[in-house]
């Protein structure tokens, strides 16, 4: 499957996350949509750190943005596969993150966050 050109993909995505700006962020996903990640698990612990659904994500992130109001990214590269992109950054904290991005036609099927220890 054809994957989204990376640089315009991932310039919304930065500017939507820095924006703070959920449902900028939700339009690229599809409404079941599956996203793991250990922040996840550590702000929702009942989901186990997969999180299903387009409206139990934005419950999530709209929590989490509630808790990190300094949230920030920078891009650092962004990696293309076959209907998958990877978006390296920093995040506010410096702290290095990579998300990755599984695509069913033109939105997210599943997502990714993943850090390191």
């Amino acid at each position: 499957m054809p994957t989204p050109d990376a640089a315009t993909f991932a310039e919304e995505w930065v500017r939507a996350w820095n924006a703070h700006d959920v449902e900028a962020v939700l339009a690229h996903f599809h409404d079941d949509v599956e996203f793991t990640s250990p922040v996840a698990a550590r702000f929702l612990p009942e989901t186990g750190g997969v999180v299903r659904g387009k409206p139990a994500l934005r419950d999530y992130w709209v929590h989490a943005l509630g808790l990190l109001p300094d949230l920030h990214f920078e891009v650092i590269a962004v990696y293309r596969g076959e209907s998958v992109l990877v978006i390296n950054y920093r995040n506010q904290r410096g702290r290095l993150v990579n998300e990755v991005l599984r695509f069913d036609g033109d939105l997210i099927r599943e997502g990714h966050g993943t850090y390191l220890d």
